[in-house]
């Protein structure tokens, strides 16, 4: 696995040894890319924006962000096992002082709400099997997290039908092989 583009382009990322984390393969995350820059139902630019990657496992659509000139990333992880290569995956990059690590359950009550700052893009890569998207969206919305302009990037299963709240707008859904990318925003 590696950084596609940027200041880091083909810098290598560390991957985890174990099969319970699903990193984010290239060309997907080539193809996610490719529709923020070149889709004209989209009005956010990575370069100086505030990202929230949830679900950041080894921290590869965040890392892409900052090499590709993002501000800061907020990389939310919990497990114990990836949470090691993500800090080392970012002090690999030297981004430390661009990023920043909470090591918390996000859906616990009141994990999201110490968050101080608002966001241009916020990547969800949950477990494909996860069921609590919904939950986890309504929250994001209460907070008022995203900017006005921001998207919402989930990253599910192909066959995977997710139930998005009302205040929820899908601007396009792709599918590639087994992944489909929603890019949504919320309704002002």
């Amino acid at each position: 696995m590696r950084i596609i583009s940027g200041n880091h382009k083909g810098k290598k990322i560390l991957l985890p040894k174990d099969k319970l984390t699903r990193p984010l393969k290239d060309l997907t995350k080539e193809s996610i890319f490719n529709i923020i820059k070149h889709s004209k139902l989209l009005n956010v630019e990575i370069e100086k924006s505030n990202i929230l990657d949830l679900f950041s496992g080894i921290g590869s659509f965040g890392l892409e962000c900052l090499s590709r000139g993002a501000a800061y990333v907020t990389f939310f992880e919990n497990y114990k096992e990836v949470l090691i290569i993500l800090k080392k995956n970012i002090d690999n990059l030297k981004q430390q002082n661009y990023s920043n690590i909470i090591e918390k359950d996000i859906f616990l009550k009141n994990t999201l709400e110490g968050l101080n700052r608002k966001f241009d893009i916020i990547f969800m890569d949950p477990p494909f099997k996860e069921k609590k998207l919904t939950c986890l969206l309504n929250i994001i919305i209460k907070l008022k997290l995203l900017k006005d302009s921001g998207i919402i990037i989930i990253h599910r299963h192909k066959k995977e039908e997710d139930i998005f709240p009302n205040e929820f707008n899908i601007i396009i859904k792709k599918s590639y092989g087994i992944s489909k990318i929603i890019f949504g925003d919320t309704l002002s």
